[in-house]
């Protein structure tokens, strides 16, 4: 059963450089829910990534509402942000984000030390998740033994491994090639529908139209499908 996880309401975001105002996002309505993919298309300068930050709280809109399971993102504090970007919310980035120094394992169980898992726990929860993303006999390898697609799959697992109810991932497939970026795509499709979880993907491939349960091209920050 799906349920509404983001309801975002006439979104705008402006910025003022020097005497401009550029409109980033404006006229934005949105919704996401649990077990769906869903694809927001659009070139580089589009508005995906300023649309992704108002949906995680990490900016604020200029005007308009983003409800988070039925919470105002504007009405909470910088530290219940915080919380629920810890608990609630998976990340995956372009240029993956892991610590070189941690081996695979260590990357994906760092955010359950961060949240004070126990020790059984955590370490159950992180082999789970690898053991998902197929990485299972890479588990113990750092991350510049690992090909780029390998190192995508483990930040997946590493958005996942809190059980969060909405992953947001902005140009998870720009740093790959045609093939492994299709891999990551079905993969993030697969998780979507087993772990119930909303997945957002940002992004300018057009190949998301093959997985994506729903899609949304944005041009000049507003939605034009």
């Amino acid at each position: 059963m799906t349920t509404t996880l983001v309801t975002a309401t006439n979104l705008a975001r402006t910025f003022v450089i020097g005497s401009e105002e550029v409109h980033a996002v404006h006229d934005v309505n949105l919704e996401v829910v649990s077990g769906k993919l869903l694809a927001i298309t659009g070139r580089s300068g589009s508005g995906k990534t300023t649309l992704l930050n108002l949906l995680a709280g990490l900016d604020t809109p200029t005007s308009g509402t983003v409800y988070f399971e039925g919470q105002d993102l504007s009405k909470l504090a910088e530290w219940e942000l915080t919380e629920l970007r810890r608990h609630r919310i998976g990340f995956v980035f372009q240029s993956f984000g892991l610590l070189p120094l941690l081996s695979a394992f260590e990357n994906v169980e760092l955010p359950l030390r961060i949240a004070k898992w126990d020790r059984d726990e955590r370490h159950r929860r992180a082999e789970l998740c690898i053991d998902q993303v197929g990485l299972s006999a890479r588990a113990r390898h750092r991350p510049y033994e690992l090909s780029g697609g390998e190192l995508q799959r483990l930040a997946i697992a590493r958005a996942l491994v809190h059980q969060p109810s909405l992953i947001l991932a902005d140009e998870p497939t720009g740093e790959l090639d045609l093939a492994t970026g299709q891999a990551i795509y079905a993969l993030l499709k697969e998780i979507s529908s087993q772990e119930n979880v909303g997945i957002v993907v940002a992004t300018h491939d057009v190949l998301m139209a093959e997985v994506a349960d729903e899609i949304k091209e944005i041009s000049d920050g507003t939605f034009v499908s």
